[in-house]
Protein backbone atom coordinates (compact mmCIF):
# COMPACT_ATOMS: atom_id res chain seq x y z
CA UNK A 1 0.00 0.00 0.00
CA UNK A 2 1.19 3.14 -0.82
CA UNK A 3 1.73 6.02 1.65
CA UNK A 4 -0.97 8.93 1.83
CA UNK A 5 1.24 11.17 0.20
CA UNK A 6 3.73 9.79 -2.12
CA UNK A 7 6.16 11.12 -4.07
CA UNK A 8 5.37 10.91 -7.92
CA UNK A 9 7.98 10.31 -10.18
CA UNK A 10 8.55 13.09 -12.83
CA UNK A 11 7.68 13.37 -16.11
CA UNK A 12 11.25 14.34 -16.53
CA UNK A 13 13.05 11.10 -15.08
CA UNK A 14 15.34 8.77 -17.00
CA UNK A 15 13.19 6.16 -16.04
CA UNK A 16 10.34 7.56 -17.17
CA UNK A 17 12.28 8.32 -20.83
CA UNK A 18 13.47 4.49 -21.04
CA UNK A 19 9.99 2.88 -20.07
CA UNK A 20 8.47 5.30 -23.04
CA UNK A 21 11.15 3.93 -25.75
CA UNK A 22 10.11 0.83 -25.29
CA UNK A 23 7.14 0.99 -27.34
CA UNK A 24 9.80 0.60 -30.08
CA UNK A 25 10.96 -2.51 -31.64
CA UNK A 26 14.52 -1.99 -31.72
CA UNK A 27 14.93 -0.61 -28.26
CA UNK A 28 12.57 -3.38 -26.83
CA UNK A 29 15.49 -5.67 -29.20
CA UNK A 30 18.31 -3.74 -27.61
CA UNK A 31 17.51 -3.80 -24.25
CA UNK A 32 15.41 -7.30 -23.74
CA UNK A 33 12.45 -5.37 -22.20
CA UNK A 34 8.58 -4.63 -22.89
CA UNK A 35 5.94 -3.12 -21.19
CA UNK A 36 2.87 -5.10 -19.56
CA UNK A 37 0.00 -3.28 -19.51
CA UNK A 38 -2.83 -3.42 -16.74
CA UNK A 39 -3.80 -5.06 -13.61
CA UNK A 40 -4.01 -8.85 -15.19
CA UNK A 41 -0.88 -8.78 -17.29
CA UNK A 42 1.28 -6.87 -14.71
CA UNK A 43 -0.25 -9.70 -12.19
CA UNK A 44 0.92 -12.12 -14.40
CA UNK A 45 4.16 -10.94 -14.63
CA UNK A 46 4.63 -10.87 -11.13
CA UNK A 47 3.79 -14.24 -10.39
CA UNK A 48 6.06 -15.54 -13.55
CA UNK A 49 9.53 -15.63 -12.26
CA UNK A 50 11.90 -13.37 -9.86
CA UNK A 51 13.09 -10.03 -11.54
CA UNK A 52 10.95 -10.65 -14.33
CA UNK A 53 8.53 -7.84 -13.79
CA UNK A 54 11.44 -4.95 -13.40
CA UNK A 55 9.68 -1.64 -12.89
CA UNK A 56 6.07 -0.78 -12.21
CA UNK A 57 4.45 2.67 -12.73
CA UNK A 58 1.12 3.42 -11.18
CA UNK A 59 -1.00 6.19 -10.37
CA UNK A 60 -2.01 6.50 -6.89
CA UNK A 61 -5.49 5.40 -7.72
CA UNK A 62 -4.46 2.41 -9.39
CA UNK A 63 -1.90 1.77 -7.06
CA UNK A 64 -5.14 1.93 -4.32
CA UNK A 65 -7.04 -0.20 -6.15
CA UNK A 66 -4.73 -2.66 -7.07
CA UNK A 67 -2.67 -2.79 -3.77
CA UNK A 68 -2.69 -6.46 -3.91
CA UNK A 69 -1.08 -6.14 -7.44
CA UNK A 70 1.19 -3.57 -6.16
CA UNK A 71 2.51 -5.79 -3.22
CA UNK A 72 2.93 -8.53 -5.73
CA UNK A 73 5.33 -6.22 -7.88
CA UNK A 74 7.12 -5.22 -4.72
CA UNK A 75 7.47 -8.96 -3.25
CA UNK A 76 8.81 -9.98 -6.65
CA UNK A 77 11.62 -7.71 -6.93
CA UNK A 78 10.05 -4.66 -8.73
CA UNK A 79 10.99 -1.15 -8.31
CA UNK A 80 7.73 1.11 -7.93
CA UNK A 81 6.79 4.25 -9.34
CA UNK A 82 4.21 6.29 -8.52
CA UNK A 83 2.89 8.59 -11.50
CA UNK A 84 0.37 10.89 -12.41
CA UNK A 85 -1.98 10.51 -15.05
CA UNK A 86 -0.03 11.72 -17.85
CA UNK A 87 2.79 9.89 -16.89
CA UNK A 88 1.17 6.78 -17.70
CA UNK A 89 -0.27 8.14 -20.65
CA UNK A 90 3.06 9.13 -22.00
CA UNK A 91 4.55 5.69 -21.05
CA UNK A 92 1.30 3.53 -22.31
CA UNK A 93 0.30 2.49 -25.53
CA UNK A 94 -3.82 2.08 -24.84
CA UNK A 95 -6.19 4.89 -25.62
CA UNK A 96 -7.62 4.50 -22.32
CA UNK A 97 -4.75 3.07 -19.57
CA UNK A 98 -5.82 1.31 -16.71
CA UNK A 99 -3.17 2.66 -14.24
CA UNK A 100 -0.28 0.16 -14.28
CA UNK A 101 2.15 -0.60 -16.50
CA UNK A 102 4.86 -2.71 -16.02
CA UNK A 103 8.72 -2.91 -17.40
CA UNK A 104 9.51 -7.01 -17.99
CA UNK A 105 12.34 -9.01 -19.25
CA UNK A 106 11.78 -10.80 -22.19
CA UNK A 107 10.42 -14.15 -21.23
CA UNK A 108 10.61 -16.61 -25.00
CA UNK A 109 11.73 -19.72 -24.08
CA UNK A 110 14.83 -21.21 -26.47
CA UNK A 111 12.93 -23.55 -29.33
CA UNK A 112 15.57 -26.54 -28.25
CA UNK A 113 13.68 -26.69 -24.55
CA UNK A 114 10.23 -26.92 -26.13
CA UNK A 115 11.39 -30.35 -28.25
CA UNK A 116 13.09 -31.30 -25.30
CA UNK A 117 9.55 -31.29 -23.71
CA UNK A 118 8.01 -33.51 -25.74
CA UNK A 119 5.29 -31.19 -26.30
CA UNK A 120 1.75 -32.79 -27.67
CA UNK A 121 -0.09 -29.44 -28.85
CA UNK A 122 1.59 -26.90 -30.36
CA UNK A 123 0.42 -23.32 -32.53
CA UNK A 124 2.88 -22.24 -34.93
CA UNK A 125 2.76 -18.90 -36.00
CA UNK A 126 4.11 -18.57 -39.68
CA UNK A 127 3.56 -15.68 -41.59
CA UNK A 128 1.19 -13.95 -39.03
CA UNK A 129 1.91 -9.99 -39.01
CA UNK A 130 -1.18 -8.65 -36.89
CA UNK A 131 0.12 -8.17 -33.05
CA UNK A 132 -3.76 -8.59 -32.06
CA UNK A 133 -4.14 -11.88 -33.52
CA UNK A 134 -0.70 -13.27 -32.34
CA UNK A 135 -1.42 -12.37 -28.92
CA UNK A 136 -5.32 -13.99 -29.63
CA UNK A 137 -3.93 -17.15 -30.75
CA UNK A 138 -1.37 -17.05 -28.03
CA UNK A 139 -4.38 -16.69 -25.79
CA UNK A 140 -6.60 -19.67 -27.25
CA UNK A 141 -3.41 -22.05 -27.29
CA UNK A 142 -3.44 -21.39 -23.74
CA UNK A 143 -6.97 -21.42 -23.13
CA UNK A 144 -6.84 -24.96 -25.71
CA UNK A 145 -4.13 -26.60 -23.46
CA UNK A 146 -1.27 -26.19 -25.61
CA UNK A 147 2.06 -26.70 -24.40
CA UNK A 148 3.87 -24.24 -26.59
CA UNK A 149 3.87 -21.72 -29.23
CA UNK A 150 5.89 -20.85 -31.69
CA UNK A 151 6.79 -17.50 -33.47
CA UNK A 152 8.43 -18.09 -36.58
CA UNK A 153 11.17 -15.27 -38.07
CA UNK A 154 8.63 -14.30 -40.38
CA UNK A 155 5.93 -13.31 -37.94
CA UNK A 156 5.24 -10.29 -35.75
CA UNK A 157 7.09 -9.08 -32.65
CA UNK A 158 6.00 -11.41 -29.64
CA UNK A 159 6.86 -8.28 -27.17
CA UNK A 160 4.52 -5.52 -29.19
CA UNK A 161 2.25 -3.70 -26.96
CA UNK A 162 -0.44 -4.96 -28.74
CA UNK A 163 0.36 -8.44 -28.79
CA UNK A 164 1.15 -8.60 -24.89
CA UNK A 165 -2.58 -6.69 -24.48
CA UNK A 166 -4.03 -9.01 -26.79
CA UNK A 167 -2.69 -12.61 -24.98
CA UNK A 168 -4.03 -10.87 -21.36
CA UNK A 169 -1.17 -12.35 -19.57
CA UNK A 170 -1.29 -15.40 -21.67
CA UNK A 171 1.97 -14.67 -22.72
CA UNK A 172 3.23 -15.43 -19.39
CA UNK A 173 1.38 -18.76 -18.59
CA UNK A 174 3.54 -21.46 -21.58
CA UNK A 175 6.37 -21.42 -23.60
CA UNK A 176 7.29 -19.45 -26.41
CA UNK A 177 9.88 -19.34 -28.81
CA UNK A 178 10.86 -16.66 -31.21
CA UNK A 179 12.52 -16.24 -34.56
CA UNK A 180 12.41 -19.75 -35.45
CA UNK A 181 12.59 -20.12 -39.24
CA UNK A 182 9.50 -22.05 -39.86
CA UNK A 183 11.45 -25.24 -41.93
CA UNK A 184 13.54 -25.66 -38.79
CA UNK A 185 10.48 -25.17 -36.25
CA UNK A 186 8.58 -28.24 -38.65
CA UNK A 187 11.90 -30.44 -39.09
CA UNK A 188 12.82 -30.19 -35.04
CA UNK A 189 8.79 -30.74 -34.13
CA UNK A 190 8.84 -33.63 -36.52
CA UNK A 191 11.95 -35.25 -34.91
CA UNK A 192 9.87 -34.93 -31.48
CA UNK A 193 7.28 -36.61 -32.75
CA UNK A 194 4.64 -34.52 -33.67
CA UNK A 195 2.16 -34.62 -36.64
CA UNK A 196 2.00 -30.86 -38.28
CA UNK A 197 -1.19 -29.86 -39.62
CA UNK A 198 -1.47 -26.58 -41.46
CA UNK A 199 -4.37 -25.11 -41.37
CA UNK A 200 -5.85 -22.91 -44.52
CA UNK A 201 -8.86 -22.40 -45.78
CA UNK A 202 -7.85 -24.50 -49.21
CA UNK A 203 -6.88 -27.41 -47.34
CA UNK A 204 -7.97 -31.01 -49.16
CA UNK A 205 -8.60 -32.38 -45.95
CA UNK A 206 -11.66 -31.38 -43.82
CA UNK A 207 -11.40 -30.82 -39.91
CA UNK A 208 -14.56 -33.03 -39.72
CA UNK A 209 -13.16 -35.72 -41.20
CA UNK A 210 -10.04 -35.64 -39.58
CA UNK A 211 -11.86 -36.17 -36.29
CA UNK A 212 -13.92 -38.20 -37.57
CA UNK A 213 -10.80 -40.92 -38.52
CA UNK A 214 -9.53 -40.36 -34.97
CA UNK A 215 -5.88 -39.29 -36.18
CA UNK A 216 -5.94 -36.09 -33.95
CA UNK A 217 -5.55 -37.83 -30.73
CA UNK A 218 -1.19 -37.77 -31.01
CA UNK A 219 1.19 -35.04 -30.94
CA UNK A 220 -0.18 -32.20 -33.02
CA UNK A 221 1.82 -28.74 -34.08
CA UNK A 222 -0.90 -26.28 -36.01
CA UNK A 223 0.49 -23.97 -38.47
CA UNK A 224 -1.06 -20.92 -38.64
CA UNK A 225 -0.51 -18.63 -41.86
CA UNK A 226 -0.86 -14.92 -42.80
CA UNK A 227 -4.30 -13.12 -41.78
CA UNK A 228 -4.86 -11.91 -45.91
CA UNK A 229 -3.42 -14.90 -47.91
CA UNK A 230 -2.71 -17.99 -45.66
CA UNK A 231 0.12 -20.06 -46.05
CA UNK A 232 2.56 -20.06 -48.94
CA UNK A 233 2.76 -22.82 -51.05
CA UNK A 234 6.26 -24.25 -49.83
CA UNK A 235 4.89 -24.01 -46.28
CA UNK A 236 1.64 -25.86 -46.87
CA UNK A 237 4.19 -28.51 -48.98
CA UNK A 238 6.15 -28.93 -44.96
CA UNK A 239 2.66 -30.52 -43.54
CA UNK A 240 1.62 -33.96 -43.04
CA UNK A 241 -1.95 -32.24 -43.70
CA UNK A 242 -3.56 -29.55 -45.19
CA UNK A 243 -6.82 -28.94 -43.17
CA UNK A 244 -9.59 -26.54 -43.56
CA UNK A 245 -12.27 -25.57 -41.01
CA UNK A 246 -15.46 -26.66 -42.73
CA UNK A 247 -18.05 -23.50 -43.28
CA UNK A 248 -21.55 -24.81 -42.50
CA UNK A 249 -23.41 -21.61 -43.09
CA UNK A 250 -23.10 -19.18 -45.14
CA UNK A 251 -19.88 -17.17 -43.91
CA UNK A 252 -17.28 -16.37 -46.38
CA UNK A 253 -14.52 -17.45 -44.02
CA UNK A 254 -13.19 -17.37 -40.57
CA UNK A 255 -10.59 -15.17 -39.42
CA UNK A 256 -7.55 -16.67 -38.23
CA UNK A 257 -7.74 -16.59 -34.44
CA UNK A 258 -11.36 -17.67 -34.46
CA UNK A 259 -9.94 -20.71 -37.29
CA UNK A 260 -6.94 -21.35 -34.65
CA UNK A 261 -9.39 -21.65 -31.54
CA UNK A 262 -11.57 -24.30 -33.62
CA UNK A 263 -8.44 -26.49 -34.67
CA UNK A 264 -6.62 -26.48 -31.19
CA UNK A 265 -9.57 -26.77 -29.03
CA UNK A 266 -10.40 -30.12 -31.61
CA UNK A 267 -7.00 -31.27 -31.27
CA UNK A 268 -7.62 -30.69 -27.64
CA UNK A 269 -10.93 -32.56 -27.23
CA UNK A 270 -9.09 -35.43 -29.09
CA UNK A 271 -6.26 -35.83 -27.26
CA UNK A 272 -8.48 -35.73 -24.08
CA UNK A 273 -11.06 -38.19 -24.96
CA UNK A 274 -10.15 -40.83 -23.27
CA UNK A 275 -10.18 -39.10 -19.96
CA UNK A 276 -12.79 -36.17 -20.93
CA UNK A 277 -12.49 -32.25 -21.07
CA UNK A 278 -13.07 -29.68 -18.42
CA UNK A 279 -15.86 -27.37 -19.16
CA UNK A 280 -15.01 -23.84 -19.48
CA UNK A 281 -17.71 -22.85 -17.22
CA UNK A 282 -16.21 -24.70 -14.35
CA UNK A 283 -15.01 -23.48 -11.32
Amino acid sequence: MPPASPELISPRSPRVAAARRLARRNFRGKERLFLAEGPQAVREAAGYGADTLTELFATVEAAERYADIVGEARAAGARIHLADEQVIADISTTVTPQGLVGVCRFVDTPFEEILAARPRLVAVLAHVRDPGNAGTVLRCADAAGAEAVVLTDASVDLYNPKAVRASVGSLFHLPVAVGVPVERAVAGLKEAGVRILAADGAGRDDLDDELDKGTMGGPTAWVFGNEAWGLPEETRALADAVVRVPIHGKAESLNLATAAAVCLYASARAQRASGGCRSVTES
